[in-house]
């Protein structure tokens, strides 16, 4: 085989190879522009709109509901990344099998939160619970429309908008007190007691409710209840029990 028969061999190689590599080249370019190698452009605004949606309805309970009564700033904080935070570990997740359990968890995870200072009180546990269903819903990925989403948040919005207001129920609120009268605590003497926790506590107290009663000490533990004096709640009065000492 001559010198010029080789490479005119090597030639047509080359030229083959340079070719299957044009050809290789132009798949990968259009597989990069239109499959979800580094940019998937139909998921990426199903998330945005996912992602504002469930901010957007986050932000109004918290806002306009749940703040205006509590003025808790560290739970608003706290609510409003907790829902992102779940709502991004819900979409990105891979099945609707695993989304569901981990939702589930997550559900067993905060009913047994407690902090180092305090319990969490039942009136944020509550809105905890809903922000996580909230986030979970519409970060469920494809499994729902955008119309079900909205009709779904809409509703949650209207559920507790009706439970945060007094149509059914009359507005109350409750604090527990050590008192230091026993012989009033009787069942005969109710009118007298309410008269006298109005007076010494400046409230409007209709209820009583005797707890624990310590003679030695000529002291008793009472529950009051009374009309609170603005719409604003006092965390102090989800205390459960007295402190020690």
């Amino acid at each position: 085989m001559s010198l010029m028969t080789l490479l005119a061999a090597g030639g047509k190689a080359l030229l083959a190879a340079a070719g299957d590599l044009e050809g290789e080249f132009d798949t990968f370019t259009d597989t990069v522009g239109t499959s979800s190698v580094l940019a998937d452009w139909a998921a990426l605004g199903d998330l945005l709109v996912r992602f504002f949606l469930c901010l957007a309805v986050v932000f109004v309970i918290v806002r306009f509901f749940y703040y205006p009564k509590s003025r808790r700033r560290d739970y608003f904080f706290t609510f409003m990344l907790v829902s992102i935070s779940v709502f991004m570990l819900i979409f990105f997740l891979g099945g609707t099998k695993l989304k569901t359990g981990v939702a589930l968890g997550l559900f067993a995870i905060f009913s047994i939160i407690r902090y180092r200072t305090e319990s969490v009180p039942i009136r944020e546990m509550n809105y905890l619970f809903v922000l996580i269903a909230i986030s979970v819903i519409n970060g469920v990925g494809p499994s729902f429309s955008f119309v079900e989403l909205l009709a779904a948040d809409v509703l949650l919005i209207i559920v507790i908008s009706i439970c945060e207001s007094t149509i059914f129920v009359k507005k109350e609120a409750s604090k527990l007190i050590k008192y230091d009268n026993v012989k009033l605590v009787t069942p005969d003497k109710n009118e007298e007691l309410l008269e006298d926790l109005k007076r010494r506590t400046g409230l409007e107290v209709f209820r009583v409710e005797v707890g624990a009663i310590d003679f030695l000490k000529d002291s008793a533990i009472l529950r009051i209840y009374y009309k609170p004096l603005s719409g604003i709640d006092n965390s102090v009065d989800s205390v459960g029990r007295m402190p020690r000492g």
